[in-house]
C-alpha cells in the first residue's frame, strides 16, 4: 500500500488510519499472525494503531497486549495472569528517558557510576525476567535526548548531566544486546536525532495524555518498530537493482565514453557519486546483492564500472542487465537466474518513467526514486529494506556464493545430460544433527525461505533452542559445497517423534540450490535417521501458500502416499519406512572431503 511506503506522510496515516486498515483487511493476503506485547512507559495505544497498519502492510496479522500505563516494569518482573495467558511471541518495550530514575543531587564520579549501573541493573532484571519466562524476542528503546539540560554543552560531559547518563545508559544497553540473542534496539536516539528534538517533543502532551513524543512522529517510530520485526522474521530485502547512468555516476556513459561521466574528487558532483557507490558497497559487506538494470549497450555498461575512479567493479554485481528491454522484465530475469523473488529485490533510477512502469509491473518490488545521492543514501538508510538483526557467516559469503552460482550455470551449458553436470560439480554435503553454532543461521532460514518450505512455520531463536534442547525431535541441517564454492547450510528439516512416529514440522531449503537434488539427499539420510531410531512411519504436510508452489507434488515425488487433500490445496502425506528407496546419486554426503581437479 503505497501510502505506508517510506518515505510516508504521518499526519495522513493518523488521519485516515482506520480507512487503510479497513482497505488492508479487504486484501485477503495471507498472513503470519504474530502476538505482541506492549509494555509502555507512556500512552502506547496510538503507537499500536500505527505499527498495526504497517505490520499489516508487510504480510503479518498481528493481535497485541497492552500494560496498564507505566507498568511495564511490574509486568516483566512480576507478571499477570492476562499476559502470560496471552502468550506472546515478541516483545516490544515502549520506555523513554522519561523512565529512567535520575539522581535527584549532585554526585561524585564514582556515585554515579553506581547510580547508572542502578539503573541499568533495573532495565536488566526486566529483560531477564522476560527472556526467562517467555523464551521471545524483545525489542527495547534505547533513551533519546532531553530537550531541556542544565549544564548547557557541558551535559554530555559532566558526570550529573543527563545526556551524560542517557550516553551511558545507551551503551550498557548496546552491550546487552550484543551478548544476547533475542534482544533487538530500536534506536530512538537516532530516530529522533534525525526529526530533530524540538519536533519529537511536545510537553502539552505529555502533561495532558502521557505521549513521550508528539503525535506526528508516531507513525515514525512505529515503522521503526514494524522494521525490527520484519527482519527477526526474515522479511528483509536481498538485492539492490540499481540503474547506471546518473544513478552510479554522473552523466551518460553512452554519450562519449569514460570522459563523460563524473566519479572521483574533482568536482562536487564526481565526489556525491563515489560517497553513493562507497554507500552501496557498504552493503556488500552484509550479504546485500548488487545487480545492475541499465538501459545501454553492456560494453558501455561495463566501461562505466572500469572508470579508474569507480569503487564499484562489474565483478561486485551477482548480475548485470545492460540492454534496451523494459526494467521490470530485466529485474524478473535477474530474480530468476538468482532464484529469487522480485519482492527481494529495491530498485533504484532517477527516471521517474522507469520507477513508474517497474512499481506498476512488479508491485512487491520496491522503488526509490533516485532525485540526489544525498536523499538517496538517507531513504536507503531509514527504509529498513535492509534492517539487520541477525548476521551469520553465510550472510557474509553471500555475494561470493552467487558468483558461484553463476559459474555453475555456465558449466551447465556445456552439458546435453543434466544428471552428468550434477555429477561434475562433484557435491558433497554435511548432513548432521543441529551444532549450537548453526543455531541463528537456521532460524534466518526458517524465516527467509519461502519457494521451497512445505509448511512454511517460523521460528524465532528462541524457539529453535528449545527444539535444539528438545529429545522428542529429529533435526537435519544441511550445508552442500562442490568445486565451486561452499553454500554454506541450506536445508533444515525438522519432524516431531511420536511413538513409531514421525511428524515433519518444517522442511525447507534455501533458493541458492535448487534444482541440486539437496532435497533427495536430506530425505535418504532422514530415512536412515528414523531406521536407527525404530520409526517405521514419515508423515509429511504440504501447506500451500502463493510463494511455495514448486513444492507442491515434492511428496508425491519422494513416493509418499497421500493421506489428504483440502480444499485450499493443502495435502497430507504417508512413508512407510520399509517401503523407501534412497533417491541421491548424485551428491555425497557426510564422507571424507573431496579434492577437487580444476
Amino acid at each position: 500500500m503505497n501510502e505506508l511506503k517510506y518515505p510516508f506522510n504521518s499526519k495522513y496515516i493518523l488521519k485516515y488510519r482506520r480507512a487503510i486498515k479497513r482497505t488492508l483487511l479487504e486484501n485477503n493476503t495471507q498472513r503470519i499472525k504474530i502476538r505482541i506485547a506492549v509494555l509502555g512507559g507512556s500512552t502506547t495505544s496510538d503507537v499500536v494503531s500505527s505499527l498495526e497498519l504497517f505490520l499489516l502492510d508487510s504480510g503479518f496479522e498481528p493481535i497485541f497486549y497492552q500494560s496498564e500505563y507505566n507498568r511495564f516494569w511490574e509486568d516483566a518482573v512480576f507478571g499477570n495472569d492476562e499476559l502470560t495467558k496471552f502468550q506472546p511471541d515478541l516483545f516490544y518495550i515502549h520506555t523513554t528517558h522519561r523512565n529512567i530514575n535520575f539522581p535527584d543531587k549532585l554526585l561524585t564520579g564514582d556515585e554515579i557510576n553506581s547510580a547508572v549501573d542502578a539503573e541499568f541493573s533495573r532495565f536488566k532484571q526486566m529483560w531477564v525476567s522476560l527472556a526467562e519466562k517467555f523464551a521471545c524476542p524483545i525489542i527495547q528503546n534505547n533513551f533519546e535526548l532531553p530537550l531541556f539540560r542544565h549544564f548547557g554543552n557541558a551535559d554530555c560531559s559532566n558526570v550529573n548531566g543527563k545526556a551524560y547518563f542517557i550516553s551511558r545508559m545507551n551503551l550498557l544497553t548496546a552491550d546487552f544486546s550484543q551478548h544476547n540473542n533475542g534482544f533487538y534496539i530500536n534506536d530512538i536516539n537516532y530516530l529522533s536525532s534525525c526529526i530533530g528534538l524540538e519536533k519529537w517533543y511536545d510537553c502539552d502532551a505529555w502533561y495532558m495524555y502521557k505521549y513521550a513524543m508528539r503525535l506526528d512522529v508516531i507513525p515514525e517510530l512505529s515503522y521503526s518498530i514494524a522494521s525490527i520485526i520484519k527482519s527477526i522474521y526474515g522479511k528483509t530485502k536481498k538485492v539492490l537493482a540499481l540503474d547506471f547512468d546518473n544513478t552510479l555516476w554522473g552523466g551518460v556513459i553512452g554519450d562519449i565514453g569514460q570522459a563523460g561521466i563524473e566519479l572521483g574528487q574533482e568536482t562536487p558532483v564526481a565526489q556525491s557519486f563515489s560517497d553513493f557507490q562507497e554507500f552501496l558497497k557498504g552493503y556488500t559487506k552484509l550479504g546485500i546483492l548488487l545487480t545492475g538494470v541499465s538501459k545501454n549497450d553492456e560494453e558501455n555498461a561495463i566501461e562505466g564500472l572500469r572508470h579508474p575512479n569507480s569503487l564499484l567493479h562489474p565483478e561486485d554485481f551477482a548480475g548485470i542487465k545492460a540492454n534496451w528491454e523494459r526494467k521490470d522484465i530485466n529485474i524478473a530475469a535477474l530474480a530468476d537466474e538468482l532464484n529469487l523473488l522480485t519482492e527481494s529485490f529495491v530498485f533504484v533510477d532517477d527516471n521517474p518513467a522507469e520507477c513508474h512502469i517497474v512499481s506498476s509491473q512488479l508491485p512487491n518490488t520496491e522503488v526509490i526514486k533516485f532525485e540526489s545521492v544525498s536523499e538517496a543514501m538517507y531513504t536507503l538508510s531509514r527504509s529498513g529494506y535492509f534492517e539487520v538483526t541477525h548476521l551469520s557467516d553465510d550472510d557474509l559469503k553471500r555475494n561470493s556464493m552467487y558468483r558461484a552460482n553463476r559459474e555453475r550455470t555456465e558449466q551447465a551449458a556445456a552439458f546435453s545430460d543434466y544428471s552428468d553436470y550434477l555429477r561434475s560439480l562433484k557435491m558433497q554435503a554435511i548432513i548432521a544433527d543441529f551444532e549450537p553454532i548453526e543455531l541463528n543461521r537456521i532460524t534466518q532460514l526458517t524465516n527467509k525461505s519461502n519457494q521451497f518450505n512445505l509448511t512454511t512455520r517460523r521460528y524465532t531463536a528462541e524457539q529453535i533452542e528449545e527444539v535444539f534442547l528438545d529429545k522428542s525431535y529429529v533435526r537435519l541441517c544441511g550445508k552442500l559445497r562442490d568445486r565451486f564454492g561452499d553454500n554454506g547450510i541450506v536445508s533444515v528439516l525438522i519432524g516431531k517423534i511420536s511413538d513409531d512416529t514421525l511428524n515433519i514440522e518444517l522442511w525447507l531449503m534455501s533458493c541458492r540450490v535448487l534444482k541440486r537434488n539437496m532435497e533427495f539427499a536430506m530425505l535418504d539420510t532422514l530415512v536412515e535417521r528414523c531406521k536407527s531410531s525404530g520409526i517405521s512411519t514419515v508423515i509429511g504436510n504440504y501447506c500451500r501458500t502463493p510463494k511455495n508452489g514448486m513444492v507442491a507434488d515434492l511428496y508425491e515425488k519422494f513416493g509418499f502416499t497421500k493421506l489428504s487433500d483440502n480444499f485450499n490445496g493443502d495435502t497430507a502425506w504417508k512413508l512407510n519406512i520399509s517401503e523407501y528407496n534412497l533417491l541421491n546419486d548424485t551428491i555425497h554426503v557426510n564422507e571424507k572431503e573431496i579434492t577437487y581437479n580444476e
